[in-house]
């Protein structure tokens, strides 16, 4: 009897996202659907321990609201500065709670099933390979365009992690010695050009630079965002497009020479900057193929990612259903 009943249950693994400001999870089948989806406030709290709490007490509530018999087979994890072989967080930028934070342990001790932990930008990798568009692909690259760049890169069918679980760091590739000041305290890295933030700082050093009439002249610099120059752009403002232009030959010429090194079939963009659509990605082809090594050239598509909403969740949980295909 006990067979059968576990016949009819429905295996899920549990996807979290953890963000500076918002932590999402959801239950989410083998096809990628999901079952229960909640989120909490991430930094609300003092202690890293008590954030786990909080947590926890909600995911008991998500498993409560499936309606149909389930098996939670494993947690994914994506969050920044996660590292895949320690299972920790170390040091996030964005994080409240410094250190090394043991995150898969307190939630595999707590559920009593395998964590795994990634950054966000590698679990979206694995995401477009299982639920997305790159499902026939061993090797291809994704590239997240937020408030700064990630980059998840998957060769020969797998995720590149390097010795200490921290490799693949396209947007630290720098690009203009001495140049801008980033996050990680280097300068001139890709991602403070190419990032809604990068977007930002351009905009305003082009402001300074050309006397030409914007719309953007009359955004203060605290209000403006890469969407409202996105939108200048499409609206025909000629320093607003003169911006995407700058940007996309950045991004295009960093991965000109990022796929010399890897070799990938396609590269998947996922963030609010790839909304921007052609406005970015005419420009990043155009530098790209323009700096490409010749064996390389007309041969590698950039798409966009076809996760959708779920995308965090999904990729999260595609470090659980990775492995169930594998094994």
């Amino acid at each position: 009897m006990r067979k059968d009943i576990e016949k009819i249950m429905i295996k899920i693994a549990l996807g979290i996202d953890i963000g500076g400001t918002n932590t999402v999870f959801g239950c989410i089948d083998n096809s990628g659907k999901s079952l229960s989806a909640r989120s909490i406030p991430t930094q609300t709290r003092e202690t890293f321990e008590d954030y786990c709490k909080d947590l926890l007490a909600e995911i008991g509530e998500a498993l409560k609201k499936i309606s149909e018999p389930v098996q939670l087979i494993g947690v994914g994890v994506g969050a920044p500065n996660a590292n895949f072989r320690t299972g920790t967080i170390e040091d996030a930028a964005n994080l409240r709670w410094k250190g090394s934070l043991p995150i898969a342990e307190t939630l595999s001790n707590a559920l009593n099933v395998p964590v795994k932990v990634t950054n966000d930008a590698n679990a979206a990798a694995l995401g477009e390979r299982m639920f997305g568009g790159a499902k026939d692909m061993s090797d291809f690259m994704v590239i997240t365009l937020g408030t700064g760049l990630g980059s998840g890169i998957v060769v020969n069918g797998d995720l590149l992690y390097g010795h200490d679980g921290f490799a693949g760091e396209v947007g630290h590739i720098i690009m203009r010695p001495g140049g801008r000041e980033c996050g990680c305290g280097r300068r001139g890295c890709l991602e403070t050009y190419v990032s809604a933030t990068g977007v930002k700082r351009t905009a305003y050093k082009m402001l300074a630079k050309h006397m030409g009439n914007s719309s953007l002249r009359d955004v203060p610099y605290n209000q403006l965002t890469a969407k409202m120059v996105a939108d200048a752009a499409n609206e025909g403002d000629l320093l607003a497009m003169e911006i995407f232009a700058y940007t996309g030959k950045m991004l295009g010429e960093a991965l000109a020479n990022v796929a010399s090194v890897t070799s990938p079939r396609a590269i998947f963009f996922f963030g609010g900057l790839a909304k921007a659509g052609d406005l970015l990605f005419d420009p990043v082809r155009e530098a790209m193929e323009k700096n490409i090594l010749f064996l390389y050239k007309d041969k590698i598509d950039l798409l966009p990612s076809q996760l959708g909403e779920d995308a965090a969740i999904l990729g999260s949980a595609a470090l659980i259903w990775n492995d169930q295909l594998t094994l």
